[in-house]
């Protein structure tokens, strides 16, 4: 492995693959560093049963390569974790990336040497990587968050967590399961794991709102409209708010007669996903128009639950539908209608301890061969407090980060030169489709690296006063809308001690596009140009 590269990037899933392509095309040597013995990043770990993207497959892809959008086939309407992993090592083996990335290889310290305007790149099992870049393509939701639960380690049964899930999968037949989390992973695997199991406990902290994904087999036909619409689509997707072609209806909710609204509302309904959040320009901003969204979901869930108490269990009463990212299923809410399915409320008795042999709650005694733990990340900043960044002076990014990230653009940070961090706090992130947002954050890192090699520049380094003052406007921009109503895991307020400060910038994919291009434009106004002619 060369040990003297322009360029270290940390993580080979959809960030880290085509950074690896963009910047070695433009001439730079890279070294991509990834902890899994095999590409894919979360897609490589995430292998639940019923793991699938909720954006749809045609635009959960690359858009670098003409070519390859045309020769590749998907198969259905939202792809599986299967054909998004064999989509990754398609391209991996399409462009030759494998030489230039080392797999089995974690990074336990990066440490900034200010005399050389390198960073030193220190992994567990490969010694150090010197590097005048360093690129973290590490996503923001790959850090498994574990739950606090007194007696968990006493547990004799087998413990699974839904981000780090057995290769070999595992056969619920005959076993009873316990699931806890009702988040994304959990409202997933839980009607797959349901079909297998004797018996199924769910032990729901917090209702989430879902919306069916709608799932289809692809035709031919279907495959030859999209590869013929995908300079339309691709455009349209980079300007919009969430980086899908699908656009909002023109007026606000409240402006729509009501026929008209529910009809629209039926419509993003059909098209399943996500952005049923984002039918109406105003659905997000105004709790008025909100509370139409709210209203349509209600009636679909109670019209497929049968049990009353388990519908109002299921249904949420503490945030605004869309504050929290909406779940994509696949007959969840039906699953509660089967007699081998319990639903425990443990708003109403929460769980006090674990044995050898099951849970314990409030009021009653569970006893289970198998636990799943779909308990979701510690998002945004997890995976990046794990490798020890050390900048300027000896600061490290967990001290600098204590009471929550501070970026510009959520590219750079000060102290940190020639650091970028990609799809993390500051930027739309987890908010926008994040296969055309790490190109488009990738793209902007090779040509700042390409400007500072026109200008003679060492490094490029974001002022302290440009990163307040965009921490501040994310901050602002999501205090303007409904997003502080909900305790999300965009707050950090999943994971016990982790500071309450809203990390995605909500202004949409589109704008925040055109705001980065515009500071790059300006000769990268709001950055520190060290050495510069």
């Amino acid at each position: 492995m060369t040990r003297d590269v322009d360029v270290v990037v940390v993580g080979a899933g959809f960030a880290g693959l085509y950074a690896l392509h963009r910047l070695r095309g433009d001439g730079l040597t890279v070294r991509v560093l990834e902890a899994a013995d095999g590409v894919g990043g979360v897609w490589y770990w995430n292998r639940y049963p019923g793991a699938r993207c909720d954006v749809e497959s045609v635009d959960y892809s690359y858009s670098f390569d003409e070519q390859l959008q045309q020769d590749w086939d998907w198969s259905e309407k939202y792809a599986t974790q299967p054909e998004i992993l064999r989509y990754l090592d398609h391209v991996a083996d399409r462009f030759n990336l494998r030489p230039d990335i080392t797999f089995g290889v974690r990074v336990t310290d990066a440490v900034f040497d200010e005399s050389a305007l390198r960073w030193d790149i220190h992994t567990d099992t490969t010694g150090t990587v010197s590097a005048r870049f360093l690129v973290l393509a590490v996503g923001p939701l790959s850090n498994a968050n574990i739950p606090a639960i007194d007696g968990l380690d006493s547990f004799d049964g087998a413990v699974y967590h839904t981000a780090h899930w057995p290769h070999q999968g595992v056969d619920f037949g005959g076993q009873r399961v316990g699931v806890i989390g009702t988040g994304s992973s959990g409202i997933q695997v839980i009607p797959c794991i349901a079909r297998q199991a004797r018996q199924l406990y769910v032990f729901q902290r917090s209702p989430n709102y879902s919306v069916p994904a709608g799932n289809i087999p692809l035709d031919d036909d279907t495959r030859r409209a999209q590869k013929a619409g995908y300079p339309e689509r691709r455009r349209l997707s980079m300007a919009s708010g969430g980086g899908s072609p699908h656009q909002p209806h023109p007026l606000p909710a409240l402006d729509v007669p009501e026929p008209e609204r529910r009809d629209a509302y039926e419509k993003r309904w059909q098209l399943g996903g996500v952005l049923f959040s984002k039918t109406f320009p105003d659905q997000m901003l105004e709790i008025g128009a909100n509370d139409t969204a709210r209203i349509f979901w209600e009636d679909k869930i109670r019209s497929v639950v049968d049990d009353p108490t388990i519908t109002e269990w299921l249904i949420p009463d503490d945030h605004p539908i869309g504050t929290k990212r909406i779940c994509t299923d696949d007959n969840y809410y039906q699953t509660f209608n089967r007699d081998n399915v319990t639903l425990v409320n443990l708003r109403r008795t929460p769980i006090l301890r674990m044995d050898t042999s099951g849970v314990t709650t409030s009021d009653a005694y569970f006893d289970l061969d198998v636990l799943v733990l779909a308990t979701g990340f510690d998002a945004m900043t997890g995976s990046v407090d794990k490798l020890n960044i050390v900048g300027r002076d000896g600061e490290t990014l967990n001290s600098a980060w204590a009471s929550g990230p501070v970026t510009y653009l959520g590219l750079g940070v000060p102290g940190f030169p020639n650091l970028f961090n990609i799809s993390g706090p500051g930027s739309p992130s987890v908010l926008a489709n994040m296969v055309l947002h790490s190109q488009l954050h990738v793209d902007w890192i090779a040509d700042a690296i390409g400007y500072l090699a026109a200008h003679g520049a060492s490094a490029i380094e974001a002022t302290r006063s440009s990163a307040a003052q965009w921490t501040a406007e994310c901050t602002q921009r999501a205090a303007e809308g409904l997003m502080l109503r909900a305790n999300s895991w965009y707050l950090g307020a999943n994971v016990p001690g982790k500071p309450r400060v809203f990390m995605p910038f909500v202004g949409g994919f589109g704008v925040y596009g055109q705001i980065i291009s515009d500071i790059a434009a300006a000769g990268y106004k709001g950055f520190d140009l060290l050495g510069a002619n």
